[in-house]
């Protein structure tokens, strides 16, 4: 049986969604929102065809119902999403991420604003960059991640301005 599992991953909006990545989460089964949500009403605006994993950023306190740190069991692996901030505080070390959770295929954080996608050691390192207008760094960005039935993992990075 054939099968793709499509996740969206993004961070950053601090009270904003620019509204083509809104429109991008809704195409996903998952929808990761790495932290730093500011304003818990724009994940009303994320309508994944299965789950939103949402955790909380630096600046998520108020957000109880969040937990610091999620783990997703994919076919294919183990993603880890934290915000990353505890790792660094202007740049989170990617090595100290891959040591806090060695057992993942892919470790998510945000913070940074900035899009990364690391993949020449395992876990694989991303940050989706800021999905809102707060320093996008040129455009407002997310990553789609899909997952195919022979388990391979395939990342697009998407930027709107």
């Amino acid at each position: 049986m054939n099968f793709l599992i499509k996740i969206g991953i993004l961070s950053d909006t601090h009270g904003f969604i620019h509204t083509q990545i809104i429109k991008l989460m809704t195409q996903c089964d998952f929808v990761i929102h790495a932290g730093d949500i500011v304003d818990a009403e724009t994940l009303l605006l994320l309508k994944p065809k299965q789950q939103l994993i949402a955790i909380q950023g630096n600046n998520d306190s108020h957000l109880t119902q969040l937990k610091t740190v999620e783990k997703i069991d994919l076919p294919g692996g183990l993603i880890v999403v934290e915000h990353g901030h505890l790792h660094g505080r202007k740049q989170p070390s990617h090595d100290s991420l891959r040591d806090a959770y060695p057992e993942a295929k892919m470790i998510i954080y945000g913070h940074t604003h900035k899009q990364i996608i690391e993949q020449d050691s395992t876990p694989w390192i991303v940050n989706p960059g800021a999905a809102g207008v707060e320093r996008n760094h040129g455009g407002s960005k997310c990553l789609i991640v899909e997952i195919t039935d022979s388990q391979e993992w395939n990342i697009s990075a998407h930027s709107f301005n």
